[in-house]
């Protein structure tokens, strides 16, 4: 039998709109399959979702071109041709009655770009007053 100190972990909790079916958030981790093995890498949130965890994150996913993390296998958000591989892992996810999260990133100087060769991009600041 459960300690009943841990009874809230297993309750529901409203998150804006959606509601999670426990309090367990399985955080961002790369998996190295990411974009390029868009079917492993659904197979493998569905099955965190499988085991009950409330929320299901992917791994760092790029936001953009200028942001390239190449020869690291990260999940891709450049355009709608990503959609489709990020729609399997959504649908395994919620195959499972979880929640699907998405971890964004653009790692700004700290990238090599070395498959889109796009100049870093980085944080301008504003002139002084």
């Amino acid at each position: 039998m459960r300690d009943p100190r841990y009874d809230i972990l297993f309750k529901p909790l409203k998150i804006g709109p959606v509601t999670t079916r426990n309090r367990f958030y399985q955080v961002p981790h790369c998996t190295g399959m990411g974009h390029r093995y868009p079917k492993a890498e659904a197979r493998l949130r569905g099955v965190k979702a499988e085991g009950g965890w409330g929320v299901v994150s992917t791994q760092e996913a790029e936001i953009h071109a200028s942001s390239d993390l190449t020869p690291a296998n990260e999940a891709r958000i450049w355009g709608a041709q990503d959609i489709p591989a990020l729609r399997l892992v959504t649908d395994a996810v919620h195959a499972h009655g979880s929640l699907a999260a998405i971890q964004l990133v653009h790692n700004g100087l700290h990238t090599a770009n070395r498959y889109s060769r796009i100049a870093p991009l980085r944080h301008l600041q504003p002139p002084s007053q």
